[in-house]
């Protein structure tokens, strides 16, 4: 009888495992995908007996960035949001994924309470930003009113900190915006979280008995062994954010879809916001395997 090695054996499965995609993305999304590139190259002719389409080259490409009056400033406006909360959700799942493994009465309800946002789609963030305090003392200090916790208080009293002025804005921005930061930090607290839990419970045994602190154990300990997950944690929230619905480019390709320069223009423009996905994954990704560390 053939007998396969491990290693063949170990292949197999994984080619069975990404089966179901390709055999989903083939059934499905192929042939949309390779429409999208012809549309992306071609003017679209709509007639009584279906559509034509006129090869125009690069021009719609031109067009979508030259032309069109806003696509190049919100793509601009969606990387720089896109970049400026990843760093701040992979720190706020990771902080909330080591309290959520920590032994302590009601830890299955408090799980259950930071995935609930992403079960019911914010339901239980959009109570919190109607009646939660420090989010509406925010609102209200941007509104020109003098909360006690608003966003002038809070410049005064991190200004003390001696911190760069582009610091203390990037921290104002993140405060306002903790209620979509829980929201959009689900599923990554819940990678963390098995990480986590796949931390042999020997090291921290052994550093408690070297008098290590909690502190220590975090950096030492907690910190690096979780690191590889953090490229896969950065690689969904990108991806998240991006194929989010409320994500301004995705309304700028559909209006110019059904009520601007057309099918070929916006196809191009999808291509280009695909194209500067890839490359921020790419770039992201390379700086950050870097800074990985594999338990052997």
């Amino acid at each position: 009888m053939f007998k396969l090695s491990r290693k063949t054996r170990h292949n197999l499965a994984g080619y069975v495992f990404v089966l179901p995609f390709v055999i989903g993305f083939a059934a499905f999304f192929l042939y949309p995908f390779i429409l999208s590139i012809l549309l992306s190259i071609s003017e679209l002719e709509l007639g009584a007996t279906g559509f034509k389409l006129t090869s125009v080259g690069l021009e719609n490409y031109r067009r979508a960035l030259f032309v069109h009056e806003n696509f190049v400033r919100v793509l601009f406006e969606e990387i720089v949001r896109v970049l400026r909360n990843v760093p701040i959700i992979v720190m706020f799942s990771l902080f909330v994924a080591v309290m959520l493994n920590q032994p302590f009465r009601g830890r299955l309800l408090a799980r259950v309470i930071f995935f609930l946002p992403v079960i019911y789609a914010s339901g239980a963030v959009l109570i919190m930003e109607n009646f939660d305090y420090l989010t509406s003392t925010l609102r209200s200090a941007e509104s020109g009113s003098q909360g006690a916790l608003g966003g002038q208080t809070l410049m005064l009293v991190f200004s003390n900190l001696k911190l760069p002025e582009v610091v203390l804005e990037y921290i104002l921005t993140s405060v306002q915006g903790i209620a979509d930061i829980i929201k959009a930090s689900g599923i990554q607290i819940l990678i963390f979280l098995a990480g986590l839990q796949s931390i042999s419970p020997s090291l921290y045994e052994a550093s408690a008995m070297e008098g290590a602190t909690a502190w220590e154990e975090f950096w030492k300990i907690t910190f690096p062994l979780s690191s590889p997950l953090i490229p896969t944690v950065v690689l969904y929230t990108i991806i998240d954010s991006y194929a989010s619905v409320n994500n301004k480019i995705m309304e700028v390709i559909r209006t110019t879809t059904f009520q601007g320069m057309g099918y070929g223009v916006s196809s191009a423009m999808a291509w280009i916001f695909f194209a500067l996905i890839a490359v921020t994954l790419a770039v992201l990704i390379g700086i950050i395997s870097r800074w990985v560390i594999y338990q052997e």
